[in-house]
């Protein structure tokens, strides 16, 4: 396998490439028709089913952050990866059985068997938890160079960690399509007791390739076992407030003492707390622990301005699934598609077009920019962050006409659920908000990997996923103010249950406008942000 400018990766990255494929494969298996399963067989309405799959997939999404700082403080990678993918199994093995025995059960409205359900669903949470921040963590552990900070000794090697990600995407998203199109048109077909187990093999057939790969593997963590972030951070804030406290008891001088008063001074001009040696040197030092935090802080207002991207990522498998329920879906007499498989057109996207972004757009924009990648990895956010917007007005634009359809219909006397607007009109949103993954979502991986100490990278991909995992939350939140909202005083909900009658339009034109707020925002923080590597620079400089 290989990336721009001839680099390869190793046979311990493209086989975990590939388990990350495979567990992907089994969670989009699960997630992308599961609003399809909560709404015909579990018997919620549209908007209970879309807060329900928003607020699992949010929790799912949030717990790499929690779990993220034991793993680089106490847990080797490699057995947090077999222990997490145990509860992952444990998971997708207690959903099938749920299925089987609604199946067998002549009355399915059983409140024992639906909180069962929720506890399984919220097992293979836990299980993500671990699994999806190690697996990447070890992943890029697997690469031949181990540098503090990867964008600021070596372009080339941090050119090498970009085909990584870049690549690892790729492979998620191969999975990520499988599941989605094939699990959707089973599960919609054959049943879902199938349409749960096929997912479950296939976790359980990752599993034993990662552990038969284990001979291969390079481990990296006992090199940074003694550093501890959560228990120096704590120790470090103490000593380092004591030490401040100490320096701050300074009295009024008096002549006589000035020239002592310099000397005490001297020191505290001269110590430069922002450089790497001294850190790198003393990991549990006080001045290192507040300095990691405070990269931390300022990824902060970055992360906040992602949330928006991260909520219309909630809209596929959720409100733009029960919107091509309504539209013809026929291909021929007999075949119908089901409209969860149409979030493959995402996938594939980024399957299709993420070679000729490698080939083609960095080349052509490196002549341009000179920059070596060609843009920057906070432009490549940015660039995917306003695609997204423009997929949210294209998706009001196609509801805006379905509902006008809808209307003819029904003035005509001709009520249907079914409005003859083909599904095919979805595509348009799907494919672009593929595009915009290419450049947001690889982007976010590689900038937080790189902005974060190299002690704390597993928690790069903590704030990455908690990224999607706060998105989801908002989205449910936005989703219980809007209905809370428009269907006071006895009007229709904009999600109502009748699809004629619900205002998606509007929610998405309302998305859309949040989200553009937000890209506004993110350019003015771009503009005044600096990254490691820039601080790093001045710091050599001023030796």
């Amino acid at each position: 396998m290989a990336g721009s400018g001839g680099k390869t990766l190793g046979n311990s990255c493209i086989l975990l490439i590939v388990i990350a494929g495979m567990e992907r494969f089994a969670y989009k298996g699960v997630a992308s028709n599961l609003v399809t399963y909560l709404t015909d067989v579990v018997k919620m309405s549209n908007s209970a089913a879309a807060k329900t799959v928003n607020s699992w997939c949010g929790f799912t999404s949030m717990l790499p952050l929690l779990v993220a700082p034991f793993v680089d403080s106490y847990w080797d990678r490699y057995p947090t990866i077999l222990a997490s993918s145990f509860l992952y199994v444990a998971g997708l093995v207690a959903l099938t059985s749920t299925a089987l025995t609604r199946a067998s059960s002549a009355a399915n409205k059983t409140s024992s068997n639906s909180s069962f359900l929720f506890w399984s669903l919220y097992l293979i949470s836990l299980g993500q938890g671990g699994y999806n921040p190690s697996l990447q963590a070890f992943g890029a552990d697997q690469l031949d160079s181990e540098e503090e900070l990867p964008s600021s000794k070596d372009e080339q090697k941090s050119n090498k960690k970009s085909v990584f990600f870049q690549w690892w995407y790729f492979g998620v998203c191969s999975g990520s399509l499988l599941g989605i199109t094939l699990m959707s048109y089973i599960q919609d077909t054959f049943g879902w007791i199938l349409g749960f187990a096929i997912p479950m093999i296939s976790m359980i057939t990752s599993v034993v390739v990662f552990s038969c790969g284990s001979r291969i593997y390079t481990y990296r963590e006992s090199e940074a076992m003694d550093y501890k972030p959560i228990v120096n951070m704590v120790q470090s804030i103490k000593a380092t407030t004591l030490k401040l406290m100490k320096y701050c008891r300074i009295t009024l001088p008096n002549k006589s003492d000035v020239t002592e008063l310099e000397l005490q001074e001297k020191p505290l001009c001269h110590q430069n707390f922002s450089t790497n040696e001294g850190l790198v040197e003393n990991p549990k030092s006080g001045f290192y622990v507040l300095e990691n935090a405070k990269v931390l802080l300022r990824l902060l207002p970055i992360w906040i301005m992602l949330l928006m991207f991260a909520v219309i990522f909630q809209q596929p498998p959720t409100f733009f699934t029960k919107q091509g329920m309504t539209m013809k879906r026929n291909i021929g007499s007999k075949f119908k598609i089901p409209p969860a498989t149409l979030q493959s057109a995402i996938t594939l996207s980024i399957i299709l077009l993420m070679p000729l972004y490698d080939k083609i757009m960095i080349p052509i924009t490196r002549l341009v920019t000179c920059h070596e990648k060609g843009i920057s990895v906070m432009q490549r956010m940015g660039i995917g962050m306003f695609i997204s917007v423009l997929a949210m007005a294209s998706a009001a634009v196609v509801e805006t006409r379905r509902l006008h359809i809808s209307g003819e219909m029904e003035a005509l006397g001709a009520h249907s659920e079914t409005v003859p607007f083909s599904i095919f009109w979805l595509l348009p949103q799907y494919i672009l908000l593929g595009i915009s993954d290419i450049f947001t979502v690889v982007g976010m991986q590689e900038f937080f990997y790189s902005e974060v100490p190299v002690r704390m990278r597993t928690m790069a991909f903590g704030l990455y996923t908690s990224v999607f995992g706060v998105g989801s939350y908002l989205s449910s939140l936005l989703i219980a103010t809007v209905e809370a909202v428009t269907s006071s005083n006895g009007r229709q909900s904009w999600f109502s249950d009748d699809m004629s009658e619900a205002r998606l339009d509007k929610y998405y034109w309302f998305l859309a406008s949040l989200s553009a707020l937000s890209f506004l925002f993110y350019v003015l923080l771009s503009a005044c942000y600096r990254s490691r590597r820039d601080l790093d620079l001045d710091n050599e400089n001023c030796k």
